[in-house]
C-alpha cells in the first residue's frame, strides 16, 4: 500500500496551525486517507502593537485569534513581521530554521501555503532547490530535505527582504500552483505578480471570492485531485470563460 501524500501545510499572517487547520475541516475531510495534511506553527506570537488597523484579523482570514488570551490555539502567529513599505521581513531567519528542522525529522511531497504562508512555502521550495545559498539552512553542509515535488501558494506573494531576493534569483523551478481571489483586497493581483513572474513551472486557478483558501465541493475535488498527482492533467474546478473573436462586418 503506497504511503500517503504527506503535505507541509503554513498559515497565514495572524493565523496559526490550529486556525488555518480549523478553518480548511472541509478541504481536509476531503483528503480521505492518501493525503495527509501537517500544520506547523509561524515562530512569531503577535501582539496587540503588531496590529496598525489597516487590516482586521477577519480580514485576514483570523477571526478567531485573541492577542489578550493565554490559550495558544488562538494566538495570532506569523512567519515574519514586515516593515511599513514591506521592504524587510524581520524575523525570517528564525522561521527558515524553524521549518529546516521540522524538515529534517520528516518526509513531505510538498508544501501548500496561504498568504504569508504562501509566500513562505514558496521561498521554502526555491530554498530547497540551492539550499547552499543560505548555509544556515543546512545541517552538517547538507540540506535538510530534498526539493519539493510541489508547492501550492493561495493569495501568494514574494517575501521581501534580501534574503528572499538571494534564494530565488531570477526564477524557482518547483511546480507551483498559484491561486488568487479575484476580488481579494489584502493580497491584490498586482502583488502577486512578482511572484507569479519568479515561477518558472506555474499554473494559475483563479476564484470569484476574497482573501480565503476556496473550499467549496469544485474546489476541494480540484485540491484533492492536484495533490495526488500535481504533475497529471487535473480539470480546473472553474470554467474559464472562452472569449469568441467577433464576426467580421
Amino acid at each position: 500500500m503506497a504511503a500517503p501524500t504527506k503535505v507541509l501545510m503554513l498559515h497565514g499572517h495572524s493565523q496559526n496551525a490550529s486556525i488555518f487547520s480549523k478553518r480548511l475541516g472541509a478541504l481536509r475531510k476531503s483528503m480521505g486517507k492518501d493525503i495527509e495534511m501537517v500544520f506547523v506553527d509561524g515562530p512569531i506570537v503577535l501582539l496587540p502593537v503588531d496590529f496598525d488597523g489597516a487590516s482586521s484579523l477577519a480580514a485576514l482570514g483570523a477571526s478567531e485569534a485573541n492577542t489578550t488570551s493565554s490559550d495558544p490555539s488562538t494566538t495570532p502567529r506569523a512567519w515574519w513581521k514586515s516593515n511599513p513599505e514591506r521592504t524587510i521581513a524581520h524575523g525570517l531567519e528564525d522561521s527558515i530554521l524553524l521549518l529546516r528542522d521540522i524538515l529534517q525529522r520528516d518526509r513531505y511531497d510538498g508544501v501548500f501555503g496561504f498568504s504569508q504562508g504562501a509566500a513562505m512555502a514558496a521561498l521554502l521550495a526555491a530554498l530547497l532547490e540551492r539550499p547552499h545559498s543560505y548555509s544556515p539552512f543546512l545541517i552538517d553542509g547538507e540540506a535538510p530535505h530534498p526539493p519539493f515535488k510541489f508547492c501550492v501558494a493561495v493569495s501568494g506573494f514574494k517575501a521581501p527582504g534580501y534574503l528572499s531576493a538571494e534564494t530565488f534569483g531570477t526564477s524557482y523551478s518547483t511546480p507551483t500552483l498559484h491561486v488568487l481571489g479575484r476580488n481579494d483586497v489584502i493580497v491584490i493581483e498586482e502583488r502577486s505578480k512578482g511572484l507569479l513572474d519568479l515561477s518558472q513551472n506555474k499554473r494559475l486557478e483563479e476564484h470569484d471570492g476574497g482573501h480565503f483558501v476556496p473550499s467549496k465541493a469544485n474546489w476541494r475535488g480540484f485540491f484533492r485531485n492536484y495533490l495526488t498527482d500535481p504533475l497529471g492533467v487535473v480539470p480546473s474546478p472553474e470554467p474559464r470563460t472562452v472569449l469568441q473573436p467577433a464576426p467580421d462586418d
